[in-house]
Parts: structure tokens; sequence; C-alpha cells
């Protein structure tokens, strides 16, 4: 059984599709003090909690898979794309998934970004990234982009993701078929997964029942008269766009982010037969597909849903990182398996 060490692992949704598609977790890094708590909350193998910039990679076991959502902010529209400029460090952090990835060698990696990523200082970041994983460290380097409706979740989330094997430098994804098996056996054997999947329904997700009070709209809000002019369908997620409402003719969930956490009116919004209210923490999770395999994951009690709407924003969806390692396992045994 191949392991898996992940970097930057907030609540541990990277963790789950690698566990899912037969890895072992061996350990995960994360900073986020309530971010840790949801993770020790679900799992019970090692999570180092330090800044990992204060860690180095020998304090860990080698991982034959690393795994780096490493910090997106600086690379995304919200986080105003300062890319390695970042004034907070959060572009850099990347430098220490590479150094970590180098120093284990490990026999492969997985990085997950915004989409803006691939385009952001006008596809120098990507190339940068590219240029440390190939000529510094001698991976191959696969980037592509995948969009979560399409693995069974009905979410609107593209996200680039960079998988690469050791060795393998050279390797060119973009003339796939015509690469050397024999130079590049796991690069040559990995295959982007199939989008193959119609979105299911959002009502699958949502939670039933009258929930809770505190996330509907009363009808002495201030802005609940025009909230129920525009909010009135049961079929499909709604956003509150400050001066107007937004419906989403998809009927899918628009892109979960992180500033669900900041309160406001940043919590996709759904209509039941109970009244208008904003998404749970717990159906956000769903919709990141947390639930799908198993209703094992769970949530600290007591914490703040402020914290929880934050961790399903900057989470990942799971049956897509289930979906890559499947691929990335497939690949890895034509050379390492026992």
């Amino acid at each position: 059984m191949y392991t898996v060490g992940s970097m930057f692992a907030g609540v541990g949704g990277i963790c789950k599709g690698f566990e899912q598609a037969g890895f072992e977790l061996l350990w995960a890094n994360e900073r986020d003090e309530k971010a840790c708590v949801t993770y020790k909350h679900n799992y019970a193998h090692h999570l180092d909690e330090r800044d990992i910039t204060q860690a180095e990679a020998s304090d860990f076991p080698p991982a034959d898979v690393v795994t780096s959502g490493f910090p997106c902010q600086a690379f995304s529209v919200a986080g105003y794309r300062q890319g390695f400029d970042d004034k907070k460090g959060r572009g850099v952090l990347f430098l220490r998934t590479a150094d970590f990835i180098n120093q284990m060698k490990s026999k492969a990696f997985l990085l997950e970004n915004v989409k803006n990523l691939a385009g952001h200082d006008g596809g120098n970041t990507l190339k940068e990234i590219r240029r440390v994983m190939e000529e510094d460290l001698g991976y191959s380097f696969i980037p592509f982009i995948l969009n979560s409706k399409n693995f069974g979740v009905p979410q609107t989330r593209e996200r680039v993701y960079i998988v690469g094997f050791r060795g393998e430098a050279g390797f060119d994804e973009a003339k796939h078929a015509k690469n050397d098996p024999k130079k590049y056996p796991c690069s040559h054997a990995f295959s982007v997964p199939d989008e193959i999947r119609k979105p299911p329904h959002i009502q699958d997700f949502l939670l039933k029942g009258r929930q809770d009070d505190k996330y509907y709209y009363s009808e002495d809000h201030p802005y609940y008269e025009e909230l129920s002019k525009a909010v009135l369908s049961e079929d499909t997620v709604y956003q509150w766009r400050r001066v107007y409402v937004r419906e989403n003719k998809s009927n899918l969930c628009p892109t979960l982010t992180a500033n669900m956490g900041t309160g406001g009116h940043n919590v996709p919004l759904v209509l039941d037969k109970y009244g208008i209210r904003k998404l749970t923490p717990e159906e956000c999770f769903r919709f990141q597909g947390y639930y799908l395999e198993d209703d094992a994951f769970k949530l600290p009690e007591g914490m703040a849903n402020s914290h929880l709407y934050k961790q399903a924003g900057n989470s990942v969806s799971v049956p897509v990182i289930k979906a890559i390692a499947q691929n990335m396992r497939t690949a890895l045994d034509v050379k390492w398996a026992e």
C-alpha cells in the first residue's frame, strides 16, 4: 500500500480522497487551529500543527506521495493575485512543498490550487513552478483543470491539479501518447480522470426537514422583501450580491469560498418549504462530497459556524481527489508494484 503525506491539509479533504483510493495516510500538516480540531475529530494518524516554515522534512516519515494544497489566496482573484510577491509570504510556501518532496524522494506528488494559478502573471507563475519541479527536482509535470460538477457533486468548482512522478522530467503531457513508456512509465500510465458524470440534483445534498431558525431569513429582516421576490425555486441555489440576488440558472451550487466564514451574505441561499435560508455548514461539506461514500465525517460540536463555513470553502471536493488518486495509484503500479 502506498503512503501519503499531506501538507496544508485543512480538515482532511485530500486525505479523505486518497484514503478512499486505497492509500495509507502517514502524516499531515496544518497550522490553522480550528481546522486542526476538525481534522483530529476525524483522523487518528499524526497531525503536525506547526507552521510549515518551522518544520523540516526530516521531522516526518518519508511518504510515497506528498500532496499539497498550498495557500491559494496569493493566486486567487479574492487574494488580489499577488502570487510569489504576496506580502504575507503565502506564494513562496510552494517552495516548502518542493523542499519536502525533494528531501523525501517521494515517488509522486499532487498539487492543488485555484484555477487562476494557470494564468497568473501571464502564465509565468506556473512556468516557475514547472521549472522547480522538472529542472531542479527531476519530476514530470502534468497540469490539468477539473470541475467538481463532473464528479458527482452539484457544485461549480474549477481547480488546477498538478501531478508528477520522480525521475520522469521531460515528459510532454501535451503529446501524451507519443512519449516513450519505457522512459516515462508512470507518467505515460497516468491519465487525467474522465469528466463523465452528470451533476446530481441539489435536493440530494440538502438536509431534510426544518433547520435551525438561525439559518432562515425572517419576515422582519431588512432584506426579506427583496429576497422573497427573487428566491422562488427550490431546485437551485441563490447568491446575495449586495444589491441584487443572483439565481444560478445551471441549478448548481456556486463555488464555495472561505469568505463564507466572514459572515454577512456570503453563504449561498436556498428555498425550502419553511422559507428562505442559508446553507448549513454540513450542507457545504456535502457539496464538497464529504458524505457521498459514508456518513463518517463529523463536525466538532460547539465550533462556531464561521469557522466551519471557512473550512468548507477552503476544502477540496473529495470525489475529484479520489479520482486523481486512483489514477495515480494505477500509474505507480507500473513501476513500483510489489
